[in-house]
């Protein structure tokens, strides 16, 4: 999933095509899916507009991956529901953000591993930081106000933050993904839910980061000169 416009990164150019160590990060998170699984089939979900950008990026880096490309829609889940087109039933699909180039592939073939024996495999990792539930509003001079919400205490003991790929029995997960859509939905894992799949959880990895802003980007940036200098 590449189908983001970046607008927090504050770039002209969308966060999945900015460099990560000489090649894009959507690149860097692709060959992490060939390498930990080399017959993978991948599907390339992108904003219409930037497709022409990511083919010749593609013939200019010579990147041998055979995928189909298709266009994004309106919403994450709009997108998803176009790239689940290309896949067909009886197969094992990992729904993945494209910009999360930071997971290992010792997570991805674990994940796979795993995949055959449950219906939906969501990675997460623990919530260390003390979380409290507050309603934002802007006031009319343009300051943010921040009001508890009254009876919300979160434990954090028992909050996980989740991650991707997110592994689905392709045909379960396509079948959920013909509801119409619903603001609830802000994963696949919730998009499967409310079909009646039951989801099943495993350890994520903390660097698997999504990178959303510049010090995400940063930290991928230094993370990756980190790997090659080991390499």
């Amino acid at each position: 999933m590449a189908g983001g416009s970046g607008v927090r990164m504050g770039s002209s150019l969308p966060k999945q095509f900015l460099d990560l160590g000489g090649r894009s990060v959507l690149h860097v998170t692709i060959e992490k899916f060939v390498a930990a699984e080399p017959d993978i089939k991948v599907v390339t979900v992108l904003p219409e507009m930037h497709i022409p950008l990511w083919k010749e990026y593609c013939l200019r880096k010579n990147v041998a991956v055979p995928q189909y490309v298709v266009s994004g829609g309106i919403s994450r889940f709009h997108s998803v529901r176009n790239g689940l087109s290309k896949v067909p039933d009886g197969a094992i699909v990992a729904i993945h953000d494209g910009v999360r180039p930071l997971l290992s592939e010792d997570m991805i073939g674990r994940m796979f591993a795993m995949a055959d024996d449950v219906p939906a495999l969501i990675p997460v990792i623990p919530s260390t930081d003390t979380i409290r539930a507050l309603e934002k509003t802007v006031l009319p001079d343009g300051s943010v106000s921040f009001v508890p919400v009254p009876g919300a205490s979160p434990d954090r003991n028992v909050l996980f933050r989740v991650q991707t790929p997110q592994i689905f029995h392709s045909e379960l997960i396509k079948k959920a993904y013909m509801q119409a859509y619903d603001l609830s939905f802000t994963d696949d894992a919730s998009v499967a839910e409310k079909d009646g799949i039951e989801l099943a959880f495993t350890e994520g990895e903390s660097l698997n980061i999504k990178i959303t802003t510049p010090a995400d980007l940063a930290l991928a940036r230094a993370v990756i000169s980190m790997e090659n200098t080991i390499e």
